[in-house]
């Protein structure tokens, strides 16, 4: 059998590593871009802090800030149009992971016309082009979009979240600089940085889990385990180590798929707009304990780089349990909301919710085959 992965060309570390944009658009001919952000990343000057180098190297560039939570098909459809009369020869993704979608999605269909309904890119779309260039800049240490070959568009006519998988999607050049995540707030860091803690538990238990992609997984949860607290509580190294842990975890998920973590919160953010990294948050400790027997010694590792002690001499039905716990405490301890109700969901959407999250991409990769009226009873049993 092959294993495949796929990473970005260049990736740079650090704070202060924007500064690398400028060699970089040098040394690769760029000519003009078109800087892919949302309004309040412009207006709390954010941004900014890419546009003034960009200006002050007299490099010529565009905004379009109309990304929305959720990108939307009506969204990047736009931005493809503004691309095209823009002039622009490469994109730069500045935000979270709906700018860093909205643009991987405007870069495919620029070179891949026929796919400019969008709906069309859904699952793994047989696109033959590689997306345009693109500079990926994350504003958020969670979804690691700025490494990944999957991104996320919803339809609002229809009510649902599409996966697109595609590894023409990838941007050139990542730039992972903890100084642009300083001016999150702390909700948002927790939502974050339990997104990303989901991404490294799913794909280190997910079906096409493999022995490289679980090298990253278990550093990622490690990582991510001992910094989030201290980011949320704003410490600096907190925040660079929270940078770094969610990229590793993209690394690895991006190349072997998630599960049902996932499945179940698409719907989530179709259906009620929340936050992609809220629905995770509050449905992780639950699906891993639905998932439990069915993940072998895995749990164990899980434990131990979450910092649980004594993980060798517990019985494999207490460090599940164990893993289960570190999880809710974690939680817990950033401020995630408890339960489904907390958040919004409302019971008589459940059936429909549950629908979707079976159709859901990612749903497939999960290591205990499910259907939809176990899919309700989660949901149900997550509600209050």
């Amino acid at each position: 059998m092959a294993y495949r992965m796929i990473l970005n060309e260049t990736s740079y570390f650090g704070a202060g590593s924007i500064s690398q944009i400028v060699d970089e658009v040098k040394k690769r001919g760029f000519k003009k871009a078109l800087v892919v952000t949302d309004k309040d990343l412009i207006k709390f000057k954010v941004a900014t802090k890419v546009t003034q180098l960009l200006d002050n190297n007299g490099f010529s560039y565009q905004v379009f800030d109309e990304v929305m939570p959720n990108p939307t098909i009506s969204i990047v459809q736009k931005g493809v149009e503004v691309f095209k009369q823009s002039g622009a020869d490469y994109l730069i993704a500045i935000g979270g992971g709906s700018p860093q979608d909205t643009a991987k999605a405007i870069g495919i269909i620029i070179n891949n016309p026929e796919f400019a309904d969008v709906r069309s890119l859904e699952g793994v779309a047989p696109t033959k082009k590689t997306a345009v260039p693109t500079i990926a800049i994350p504003t958020t240490a969670g979804t690691a979009a700025e490494v990944t070959i999957n991104y996320v568009i919803t339809d609002e006519e229809n009510k649902r979240k599409f996966v697109c998988v595609d590894p023409h999607d990838i941007p050139a050049v990542a730039i992972i600089d903890s100084d642009m995540m300083t001016s999150m707030p702390a909700s948002l860091k927790a939502a974050t940085g339990v997104d990303a803690l989901t991404h490294a538990i799913e794909g280190y238990i997910t079906k096409g889990a493999w022995e490289l992609s679980d090298m990253f997984h278990l550093k990622a949860i490690e990582v991510i385990s001992r910094s989030l607290r201290d980011s949320v509580s704003g410490i600096a190294k907190g925040s660079e180590d929270m940078a770094l842990g969610q990229y590793i975890a993209g690394m690895g998920f991006s190349n072997v798929g998630l599960g049902l973590v996932h499945g179940m919160a698409h719907p989530l953010g179709a259906f009620y707009g929340t936050p992609h990294g809220v629905a995770n948050a509050v449905l992780l400790p639950h699906i891993m304990a639905y998932n439990a027997e069915f993940t072998g010694e895995k749990y164990r590792d899980i434990a131990k780089a979450m910092g649980v002690a004594l993980t060798e001499n517990m019985t494999i039905e207490q460090v599940r349990k164990a893993a289960v716990n570190a999880v809710k405490q974690l939680n817990i301890d950033v401020g995630i909301p408890a339960t489904l109700k907390e958040i919004g969901v409302k019971l008589n959407d459940i059936p429909a919710l549950a629908q979707a999250a079976f159709d859901d991409v990612c749903t497939g990769g999960n290591p205990r085959d499910t259907n939809v009226r176990e899919i309700e009873q989660l949901y149900h049993s997550i509600y209050q």
